[in-house]
């Protein structure tokens, strides 16, 4: 999910450089949202993660 986040902020970037602002403003607010997923995500396996095992 961050290699896609990465791929929609240089797509971003791309379009912002050869003047497609709508293209360019889109493609940084997908990237911004998977970026924010992808945080949610590894901060709850880092905690789910620290669970203690089993006793049996």
């Amino acid at each position: 999910m961050l290699r896609w986040a990465l791929i929609f902020f240089v797509v971003a970037l791309i379009a912002a450089v050869f003047g497609f602002g709508g293209i360019a403003g889109e493609s940084a607010w997908i990237g911004k949202i998977l970026l924010f997923v992808f945080l949610i995500l590894a901060v709850m396996s880092l905690v789910m993660g620290r669970r203690a095992p089993p006793l049996s």
